[in-house]
């Protein structure tokens, strides 16, 4: 019994040796067979030479003018002067009408019956933005700025006109509403030119609106000054606060 329990041993692992050596058989078959598909990255690089054509070159276009292409319609804009502006735009007109007439080659007019400024390409014209420019010149005009810093939107790209209404920050009426616009005033309008010269802008107190002309960042901190006093903060905190951003903003520039 002992040397039949024996013999069964020896067949099963001799069963077992050849079923391993199959499999490593098979093994090696495959790996053979996808050694002899295995393509090197010089073979690679030979053939994308190969086939690949020279790059073209980028095409150079000059720069775009306003009237460039057909079928374009005549760009036009409107400006419309409110009934209080009225008599300062008729009264400096001939400043109004020269940089944009001269500088941006564009036609200006001044619509009695509508009460607009209207604006339109003309042949001559050679900035693309031209128009967009003029009107945001007219426009910054039409809010309150004064001549010399309305050109400056003309002349510098980094410019732009933020408006907001004291309601937005806090609803105020009555005595409330006039205090607050009185500290945003100042004495004889003391706190507005502190915030203008500590943060490089130039700001508008109309009625309950304010309108600021700046920088993105430079608009931001004079926002933040204008909300602060609105919200009640006393002028000698934001004078300090104002302070420190001069002298950083003299800092990095």
């Amino acid at each position: 019994m002992a040397r039949a329990g024996g013999v069964w041993c020896s067949l099963v692992l001799d069963r077992e040796r050849r079923s391993i050596v199959k499999a490593l058989e098979i093994l090696l078959i495959g790996m053979a067979e996808v050694m002899e598909n295995v393509v090197t990255s010089e073979e690679v690089e030979k053939a994308v030479n190969a086939n690949s054509s020279p790059r073209p070159e980028k095409p150079r276009f000059e720069k775009a003018k306003a009237r460039d292409g057909k079928g374009l319609k005549t760009q036009f804009r409107k400006v419309l002067v409110p009934a209080h502006r009225y008599t300062p735009l008729k009264s400096q007109w001939t400043e109004i009408y020269k940089p944009l007439v001269e500088n941006l080659k564009l036609q200006v007019r001044m619509n009695l019956k509508s009460r607009c400024v209207e604006m339109k390409v003309s042949p001559h014209t050679e900035d693309p933005e031209a128009i967009q420019k003029g009107a945001d010149f007219v426009k910054a005009f039409i809010l309150g700025f004064e001549i010399r810093d309305s050109l400056a939107l003309l002349r510098i790209d980094d410019l732009f006109i933020e408006s907001f209404e004291i309601h937005d920050v806090k609803v105020l009426h009555g005595d409330h509403l006039s205090r607050a616009i009185g500290r945003l005033a100042g004495k004889d309008g003391k706190t507005k030119f502190t915030i203008e010269n500590a943060t490089k802008t130039r700001i508008v107190l109309a009625d309950t609106k304010v309108h600021i002309l700046g920088s993105y960042q430079n608009t931001r901190l004079a926002r933040n000054a204008i909300c602060s006093l609105i919200l009640g903060a006393p002028p000698g905190k934001i004078y300090n606060k104002l302070k420190v951003v001069a002298s950083r903003m003299n800092e990095r520039f």
